[in-house]
Formats: C-alpha cells, structure tokens, sequence
C-alpha cells in the first residue's frame, strides 16, 4: 500500500480502479506572420467561437446544478470578453507580427502570472480560469473539435483526451480519476456516472474546478505534487476527501474500513435527500434554526451538502493558527468573503479572534502563564492590543457587504467588554466610511455566553448585543472548576451536570427577556440526549459539525 497525503477540496469517499487523465498537449506552433490585422480577426472569430461554447456550457451547467454555480462560466465568458485581454493578445500580434495562437498562449501567461501574484488566494485561483478560457481559443484556432456537441451534450478536452481514450466510455465502469491538474470546463464536463472521484497534482481548494467538485458531490483532492504517478493507472485506490488521504494498492485493513465509513456515508446521504430543504420543526410546530461549525473557509462546502441553516460559529482563530506570520486585512477579508458569498443569505456568524490558553501561535509571543485558560485570551487579547483587533473587524466588515455575516465576541465576563469592541468596531467603520468601501451598517454583535460571569450579568449583556450563543465547553469548564484539557478530571467534568444546565436556562431566559434570540454552538449541541432538554428550555438556535445538522434535524422534526 502507498499513502499519498494531499490537501482535502471536496469530502466523501470514493474506493475503485484508478485512470490516470492523459495530459493535454496545449502546446502552440509560434510563426511569424505577414498580415497582422488578418490574425486579429482570426482571434476574434475565435474568440466569439470560444463565448458562445462557455454560453452553451453556461447553460448545461445551470440546468444541472442551479444558476448560482453556472456564474463561473459568466465569469469565464466576462475574462474573453475583457477589453484588456483582447488589448494584450492583439498588441502581440501587431508588435511581434506572430500567429494569434501563440499570442493568445503568451497573453494567458502573462495574466495568470499577474493573477498568481496578488495576495488573495481567491485572485491567484484566477489564474487557472485565465488559462482555461485561453486554451478554449487556442483550440478554437487550431481547429480542434468543439466543446459542444450537435445533440447539446457537452464534450470537452477532459472527455475526449482523457476519459474516453482511457476506456471509461467503453466500458461502463467508474473510476477514480487521477490527473495533472483540471480545468473547471473539464471538471464541469465530466460524466458523474463514470466518475467515483478527483486526484490532482495541482491546484488549491478555493479553485473553481474544486467549487465545482463540491457541487457535483466528488470525492476531491489535490496538491499531492510529485507523488502523482501515470503508473498507477489500472490500480485500485481509496480516496478520503475530507482528510485528503489518498491509498494506492489498500491493504485488506483499510478497504475493511473504508467500506465500513463509506456505507456510513451513504446512509446520511439517505437522511439528506429524506430531509433535505425540510424545516427544523418539531411536530407541535417548535421551530428552531439549525446552523453548522467551520473552521476554514473549505468547510462551508460541507455546511452546504449537509443543508444546515448557516454557519453558527466561523472559528477565526484558524485564519492565525495556520500562517507563520500576522494573517493581513486583505487575507482576511478575501476568507471571509468568501465563505459569505458561498453561503449566499444564510447567516454566517464568525467569532473573533480566540488565541490562547490550549491555543498558542508563536508570532504573538505570549508570554508563559502557569493557568492559561484563565489567562490572557481572546477579547482580552483584543482590548489590549487594537492594532490586531481592528485589522479583524475591518475585513469582517468588508466581507459583508458580501453576505449575511454577523460578529460574534468570545470569552465576554463584563459589559464593560463589549462596549470597548464595540467603540472599536465604530473606529473601523469610520474609517470604511472615509474610504468609500461598502459594509452593512446593521452588522449584527453578539456575544459567546461561556463565563458564569457573563451568564450573571446575561440581562446587561443581553441589552448590548443581538444575540447569544454559549459555548459548552468552556463554560463546563469554569462553571465546574474543570481543565478541559485534563483527562484525569474528565469523570468531574460532566457537562451533562445540573448545574450546566441551569446556567444555560438562565441565559435563554434572559436573552427572551430582552428580545435577542440564544443558540448553543458547543459539544452539547449535537448531544442528542440533550435535545428535548434545550427544546424545553427555548433554545432558538443549535449549531453543530455539519455531519450532526441532519440526525439532528431528524430527532427535532420527530419529536
């Protein structure tokens, strides 16, 4: 058995024989040429060609998957049509006198170079769409065959020099396909029927072609480099694309286990499509929303097939955790945005910043405590150092003028607290407004009820914000004087305890008092021993791992 470690774009398990993409040769002939006004006009019959191709793929993608996906194709046919693209492939031609197929290669190249270089990883995934849509008008002018077939079905580079000549078509099996990189027309282009899932050498998870893995519901991974072989065509292999884990040639073992969770699997596949687009409701008509928890921006895919709500709890703290040095505004902006613009109306609820105590980053350097989950974390990090915290609300304010986001302050033991956030969330939309950069003004606060302080003064906090959410696990740990992170003690820290309990009644209670609604975005959420407990108490909100949404949303409407 060989273990392949890749990066995870899309979940699911996928386990059959693999076939290996044949690499698609887009090399172009660079001649010299008399007449540059006739390869001008070349290029734009072409180019026309080439729009209404990605019109038609446009159209099949949309009547498949939904409007929202096909945009990627709007986008595609925007990039052809960009004054600036065609300025480029035409100066080429007239200041080189070379043919337009070597033009337009030359100009992909020098626009995905610009698009690799900005500092947002949604501008660099660009740079793969800029190629894309330039080797449909390289095909276009080398007369290779169309995109579309006479009878509408599409038939892209993908299928033709890949999939079929590999044997797929042939012979009606399914397979897992390993493969170079993919376009987003190949990968839009692929038969579902045929294909169990995606390997790549290349690529990243906030391409188009992994957006499109996703909404096809593949199994997807990518980035495993070198480790890519054309020898392991013919060989069974078991994909996980939610660890990113890639087996070539499994041992009894693992095709053992991996069967045993891809039935798992397909029996909440059986949930989803039995309560899918189904209110979270109890049978005397209780409603409550049923949201999900990230921690990275790849995780609203999830969120999404599992059909949650929204996003209860975005953990922020990921964004820093996961970098060697101070994640920028424009880092966090571009994250944000688009988690918001991926979840489209559905709330996206993203906690700041939450450093210190089990989680350290080397960059702050914090200072050593002897008891660091009483120590300085989160908003107490925040308050004391502004210049980090206002970097954050600047981007969370941007974002949303992407989406439905809210902002939600962890680690809150005083009212005091959330006014200091709250003067600073004004310095940073001041200074949007100075800028001329768009925000909702009505961005929703609220707080994380995980401190007996703050459910004590819940009835103060409670007319400060919009709304609460507790997190159980930390306020097991302070209401029951608890190291979570001790396992010696875990038979005393029992959040199941009355007294967790009544602390969570008081602040349902509280938060009803005053009009703001009250979730729960801890363990406890998705503890379905639980469950009639919260439903007696009021509880408005649940959020949990998107797995929990749908046993969760079963146990609710049967209640």
């Amino acid at each position: 058995m060989r273990t392949i470690q890749g990066v995870s774009v899309s979940a699911g398990i996928a386990i059959g024989t693999v076939r290996v993409l044949a690499a698609v040769d887009y090399a172009v002939e660079r001649r010299l040429i008399d007449d540059p006004q006739a390869e001008m006009d070349r290029f734009r019959a072409a180019r026309d060609t080439a729009v209404a191709q990605l019109k038609q793929l446009r159209d099949n993608v949309a009547a498949e998957f939904g409007e929202n996906k096909a945009e990627l194709f709007d986008a595609h046919r925007l990039m052809l049509q960009d004054p600036d693209y065609a300025e480029c492939v035409e100066g080429l031609i007239a200041q080189d006198k070379v043919n337009a197929e070597s033009a337009v290669k030359s100009a992909a190249e020098q626009f995905a170079a610009m698009f690799a270089a900005m500092d947002s990883s949604t501008m660099q995934a660009r740079a793969a769409d800029v190629k894309d849509v330039s080797r449909r008008v390289m095909n276009v002018l080398q007369g290779k065959r169309d995109s579309t077939a006479q009878d509408g079905s599409v038939q892209g580079d993908a299928v033709q020099n890949g999939i079929v000549q590999n044997g797929i078509a042939q012979n009606g099996e399914s397979h897992i396909i390993f493969a170079e990189d993919l376009a987003p027309s190949d990968t839009a282009q692929l038969d579902r029927a045929k294909v169990l899932g995606l390997v790549t050498a290349k690529g990243s998870a906030n391409s188009h072609t992994a957006i499109l893995a996703r909404t096809m519901g593949l199994p997807a991974i990518t980035g495993i480099g070198d480790a890519f072989d054309p020898a392991d065509d013919g060989h069974v292999a078991v994909i996980d694309g939610t660890s990113g884990a890639v087996f070539v040639d499994p041992d009894e073992a693992t095709l053992t286990e991996y069967r045993r969770r891809k039935a798992e699997a397909e029996e909440h596949l059986s949930l989803l499509r039995k309560l899918k687009g189904k209110p979270t409701e109890t049978k005397s008509g209780q409603r409550v929303h049923l949201y999900a928890n990230i921690s990275r921006p790849s995780d609203a895919a999830a969120v999404l097939a599992n059909d949650a709500e929204g996003i209860g709890l975005f953990r922020s703290e990921f964004l820093y955790l996961e970098r060697e040095d101070w994640p920028t505004e424009e880092f966090q902006f571009d994250a944000y945005g688009q988690v918001a613009q991926e979840m489209g109306d559905r709330p996206v609820i993203i906690r700041t910043l939450d450093i210190g105590a089990d989680k350290q980053v080397d960059y702050f350097n914090l200072s050593h405590e002897d008891n660091p989950a009483l120590g300085y974390r989160a908003i107490r990090i925040c308050l004391t150092r502004p210049e980090i915290f206002k970097v954050q609300l600047r981007a969370l304010l941007r974002a949303s003028a992407y989406g439905n986001i809210a902002i939600m302050l962890p680690m809150i033991t005083s009212v005091q607290e959330v006014r200091d956030a709250k003067r600073i969330l004004e310095e940073a939309k001041s200074e949007l407004r100075g800028e001329r950069i768009d925000f909702n003004e009505s961005i929703q606060i609220g707080v994380m009820i995980e401190t007996p302080a703050s459910v004590i003064m819940a009835d103060e906090l409670a007319a400060e914000v919009d709304f609460f959410s507790i997190g159980t696990n930390d306020l097991t740990q302070y209401t029951l004087a608890c190291d979570r992170q001790n396992p010696s003690l875990e038979r005393f820290a029992d959040p199941h305890s009355p007294a967790v309990l009544r602390m969570i009644q008081m602040t349902i209670e509280a938060a009803h008092r005053h009009g703001i609604w009250c979730g729960i975005c801890g363990e406890l959420g998705a503890d379905l021993s639980l469950t009639d407990t919260f439903l007696r108490l009021g509880i408005d909100e649940l959020s949990v791992s998107p797995t929990s949404v749908l046993p969760l949303r079963n146990v609710i409407r049967n209640h």
